[in-house]
């Protein structure tokens, strides 16, 4: 029997082992999707904390809940670690990595490359490496390959086997879990194609398989310069139609009956989460080396993250109404979370429109239930600490405008309206809900 016929086959007995790098919130899903699909997991991360976690049974991603942490705890079938030796142990081993930009905004593939240099040194013939960290077209093949080879002196194609495919997480979303969402899988030839989409089909309700890894990476790139593109577009129609005079979302709502030829986008604040205002910049990054120019990819990420100024205008327009300057005003900032009902602040545009608000002397506080106290990030460390309000009246009463930058659903906008004589609403949250005056909700 061959190399990859063995393979195939502990895969089809479920005696096939799967290592995930990253149980974050792309890599704790899909742990615990090849878990339930019976599939033999181990799960490595460099936070202690994480591991304990998760041997403990203890849920740190809220919206994952509970019930997960425990199966997953008490199951012989899985394990966590920080001792990366044990990745000779795994048939196949996914990185689930950052891959955030620097301050130039091109790509930061120092995780990527540390986590690869990692796996090298514990690489043995036979196992299955795939990356699923969005990146430029050319990443696997370019930059992963090569220090796989170097430090294992084995070779990729003949002595193990490699593939890209594109995580398509979308936290919080009731309707689409891992194993419900269609898996984009491109192999390092036909071998490592045919090994790593049978190891997907065993959990995943569809897997898509593409010619090679680089268009593997590019249709990830795709969904999100796509959905980047269209933001883009109605958050400047929000800034022309709010000139005129005219509620973008009663416009987007109703061009949305149209059965054809119309998807609705969502207009906010600015973009936040691990992908849209990322990830168009990796091709942006990548099309300079062929010559080449993504105009409508800059154009729409210079709007974007433009929004959180208007926010910020419309912040200082609504307190002008109320004879207040914003230089002493105290503003309470509704959402950290860069979507609702998840405690993800991953890119959330909630900590620009901080900088901006202190930067014009505002006193600025935050609530929300979902994130009790900020955890250290890398680019906003100055709030590391900072804790959520209490929702009482007294509390929210006390601020002279509360701007909404995130709509939880679990906030009672109507008490809202009612402890606030001045509200700035950048999602639409307080819509059907009357206001007292002509100075109390203002759209952003």
């Amino acid at each position: 029997m061959s190399q990859l016929d063995d393979l195939l086959k502990k895969i089809d007995e479920r005696s096939f082992t799967v290592g995930v790098i990253g149980l974050g919130y792309v890599g704790l899903p899909l742990l615990w999707t090849f878990h339930q699909a019976g599939l033999l997991v181990i799960g490595f991360d460099i936070d202690q904390s994480k591991v304990d976690d998760l041997k403990n049974g203890t849920p740190y991603i809220k919206h994952l809940g509970t019930e997960m942490m425990e199966v997953l705890a008490a199951s012989d079938k899985a394990d966590a670690t920080t001792d990366f030796s044990r990745l000779n142990e795994a048939d196949a081993i996914l990185l689930c990595v950052p891959t955030p930009l620097d301050k130039h905004r091109e790509p930061d593939m120092s995780y990527v490359e540390k986590t690869t240099e990692t796996v090298s040194k514990y690489l043995r013939k036979g196992q299955l490496v795939i990356l699923e960290s969005t990146t430029w077209p050319g990443t696997t093949e370019e930059l992963m390959i090569p220090i796989l080879e170097k430090n294992s002196g084995l070779k990729a194609g003949t002595d193990f086997y490699v593939a890209y495919s594109p995580e398509r997480e979308d936290p919080g979303n009731p309707n689409f879990n891992t194993a419900k969402i269609p898996k984009v899988v491109g192999g390092h030839g036909e071998e490592a194609l045919k090994l790593a989409t049978a190891m997907y089909d065993t959990a995943i309700v569809q897997t898509v398989p593409v010619s090679d890894c680089k268009t593997a990476e590019a249709v990830k790139l795709t969904e999100n310069i796509f959905r980047s593109v269209n933001i883009a577009l109605v958050n400047e129609l929000k800034v022309v139609y709010e000139a005129m005079d005219i509620d973008v979302h009663e416009v987007l709502d109703a061009a949305a009956t149209k059965p054809f030829g119309f998807m609705k986008f969502t207009p906010g604040p600015g973009l936040g989460g691990h992908c849209i205002p990322i990830d168009p910049f990796y091709l942006t990054w990548k099309a300079r080396e062929f010559e080449k120019h993504t105009r409508f990819i800059e154009l729409a990420g210079e709007v974007n993250t433009n929004m959180p100024t208007y926010v910020v205008d419309r912040t200082m327009h609504a307190l002008n109404t109320h004879k207040k300057a914003m230089n002493g005003s105290k503003i309470l900032v509704i959402g950290l979370a860069y979507k609702p009902d998840v405690d993800d602040m991953r890119e959330s545009p909630t900590f620009k429109i901080f900088d901006l608000l202190k930067a014009k002397g505002a006193e600025i506080s935050y609530y929300d239930p979902f994130i009790p106290e900020i955890w250290e990030t890398r680019e906003y460390a100055e709030y590391t600490g900072m804790q959520t309000v209490q929702w009482n009246k007294e509390t929210v009463s006390g601020f002279d405008a509360v701007l909404i930058s995130t709509n939880h659903s679990t906030i009672d906008y109507d008490e809202l309206a009612e402890w606030s004589e001045c509200i700035i609403d950048t999602r639409n949250a307080m819509n059907g809900i009357e206001a007292k005056n002509e100075n109390h909700i203002f759209k952003a």
